[in-house]
């Protein structure tokens, strides 16, 4: 679909929804088009993807802090 850059300003929304379905939203200055509206693709965060790659000493990030120490960080609030 191509639009005018007056008519995108009027409709954004619904041509977002329509790039987002996969539609290629083309917007043109008269009959020039000018710019394509697409969708970012969003990546999944997962927390502890890395957790069996690391290793080496320190504290183990993923385990509950000991009883002492939390409450050290909890005073300092």
């Amino acid at each position: 679909m191509q639009v005018t850059i007056h008519a995108a300003k009027a409709n954004l929304s619904k041509l977002i929804e329509a790039a987002l379905a996969g539609e290629e939203v083309v917007i043109a200055k008269g009959d020039k088009p000018v710019a394509k509206l697409v969708p970012i693709r969003q990546r999944a965060f997962k927390v502890g993807l890395l957790k069996e790659s690391l290793t080496g000493p320190g504290p183990d990030f993923f385990e509950p802090l000991p009883e002492d120490e939390r409450k050290l960080w909890e005073s300092s609030v």
